[in-house]
């Protein structure tokens, strides 16, 4: 396996693997539930060694019902005193789950029909290990009834909470909680990862994420047409110990306005440090003094403002004329949403023949007419969060937090941009359709500022020498690393994009100097069993 890539399956892409494992190399499926039953009880043991050995499994009656016997039966050949709780009558099993149920059955292992969720629900609390293996991904309607009971019982129980494939509740392909779900602290997923094992809130109800390949080929689970993947940064390429500021990039960043000095700063400074060599901020030349001030080694370009404080259009010949000493430009962190700044932003983008980064207000801008885009020759990455990718793509943002990945890989082909939206976890959506998933940064980063931050470490990937591609997910991956680094010293609660700023150059020393053991397991993300 290449521990720098891995793909990640939609729901029903997951179902044309299994049959192609099935017609192809005939893994037939009472072999891919052993392998998976198999996989998940091993994970399980694992985690739950030492705790107890009172094992409830709870089955729905598809196939994940299935793989939840085979752990069944893992734990009562250790021994373990396991009990099966039904959340369908034992006629409703088909096929290889059938065959599971009875041999569950015959081996003497407790099995009872849920029918009272008050006496369930007072039962599950004497389980000291607790398999939810009640719904797999395919779930597609709310939970209700009954089901949303036993759920709720499971969540209230005392014990280590394992699930099958993914927490039942779970949306297999958004991570969207479907009324109720089950609040797991570990999952193993069969295949590859699903897309709702790793998006938000269903990253967060898997607990602990294991994957399992259950026997595919890796033809399969790493298949072309597979478009979603997490991926690790390559290594970053050594500093040149003879080189000078210019060796480690020249960006120019077009950013303030009157009253936004943070975002200015943020942006600016963080190239440096996060390892780029020359910053120069083009800023109204009322906001100048208020950053030169802070950032002294900053290279400040005084421009001709409007009477609100935000940068005039009359500039756009000298900054178009900069742009040519370059290497990339930043356009957007605290510009305003002035008409005539946001006019020249258009103008500015269209027209510059150096990749460029637009964020926050030059967004807004872009927005309007995002065709301007289509008519650059040089690279264009664009970093919105979901209320600007709402407006980017016409769209509400409770769209785009529901149906992230889609839009995020049709956006990126519709303007022909790396579209970086920002959130827990990060995407990267690049022009083929390819959604990558960042899984570096935790909720230390979701404070103003860090989406500053964010755009001059993208900058200072490429000024290092990274491609734009590899630039974009080595900032996005390091970016998170810094979040990571200040709130281990901090704590998550208060820490802002100074802090974030300030853990930078260590985030690049540990992402140089333990490179080996940050991309193993995926920065500790996911494991393999």
């Amino acid at each position: 396996m290449d521990v720098l890539s891995m793909s990640v399956s939609r729901v029903e892409e997951m179902r044309k693997m299994d049959r192609r494992v099935i017609d192809e190399y005939g893994i037939v499926e009472t072999l891919l539930m052993e392998n998976a039953g198999n996989a998940s009880f091993s994970a399980f043991f694992r985690e739950t060694f030492g705790i107890g050995k009172r094992v409830a499994v709870v089955c729905g009656s598809g196939n994940n019902g299935g793989d939840g016997l085979v752990v069944a039966r893992k734990f009562n050949s250790m021994g373990y005193e396991v009990k099966v709780f039904l959340c369908n009558p034992p006629e409703k099993f088909k096929g290889t789950a059938l065959m599971n149920f009875e041999i569950v059955k015959k081996l003497g292992i407790s099995v009872e029909y849920i029918e009272n969720t008050e006496s369930f629900s007072e039962e599950i609390r004497n389980y000291e290990i607790i398999v939810d293996a009640v719904f797999g991904t395919g779930l597609s309607r709310e939970v209700s009834g009954k089901f949303r009971e036993v759920i709720e019982a499971i969540n209230r129980g005392k014990g280590y909470v394992c699930s099958v494939d993914i927490p039942s509740g779970i949306n297999g392909d958004t991570g969207i909680v479907m009324g109720v779900a089950v609040k797991a602290d570990c999952t193993v997923t069969f295949g590859a990862p699903k897309t709702g094992n790793l998006l938000y809130p269903g990253y967060d109800y898997c607990g602990k994420l294991y994957v399992t390949r259950i026997s595919f080929p890796p033809e399969i689970y790493e298949d072309s047409s597979l478009k979603v993947r997490v991926v690790m940064p390559e290594k970053l390429p050594s500093r040149f110990e003879g080189g000078h500021k210019g060796d480690f990039g020249d960006v120019l960043f077009l950013a303030g306005s009157k009253n936004y000095y943070g975002a200015p700063y943020f942006s600016a400074f963080s190239f440096l440090k996060a390892g780029g060599g020359y910053s120069r901020l083009a800023t109204p030349e009322s906001v100048a003094p208020h950053i030169a001030g802070k950032g002294n080694e900053l290279v400040i370009v005084p421009l001709k403002e409007t009477k609100s404080g935000s940068v005039s259009k009359d500039n756009l010949s000298n900054l178009l004329e900069l742009s040519e000493k370059v290497d990339f430009v930043v356009v957007g962190p605290g510009l305003s949403l002035n008409d005539e700044t946001q006019e020249l932003v258009r103008d500015f983008v269209q027209n510059l023949a150096k990749p460029v980064l637009v964020d926050g207000d030059g967004l807004t801008a872009i927005s309007k007419t995002p065709e301007v885009l289509l008519e650059r020759s040089a690279p264009t990455i664009l970093t919105p969060h979901p209320g600007e990718m709402a407006r980017i793509a016409k769209t509400s943002v409770e769209e785009v937090i529901k149906n992230r990945i889609d839009l995020l890989a049709e956006t990126s082909q519709k303007l022909k941009s790396i579209v970086v939206l920002k959130g827990a976890h990060t995407l990267i959506g690049f022009q083929d359709g390819t959604v990558l998933i960042n899984l570096s940064g935790n909720s230390a980063l979701a404070t103003a500022g860090t989406g500053d931050v964010l755009t001059g470490t993208i900058a200072a990937m490429y000024g290092l020498g990274l491609p734009i591609d590899k630039s974009v997910i080595a900032g996005v991956f390091i970016h998170g690393l810094a979040g990571e680094l200040a709130s281990d010293k901090l704590g998550e609660d208060g820490v802002t994009a100074q802090d974030v700023l300030h853990s930078l150059p260590v985030a690049v020393k540990e992402f140089r100097t333990n490179y080996d053991e940050i991309v193993r397991d995926f920065h500790g993300k996911i494991y393999f069993v």
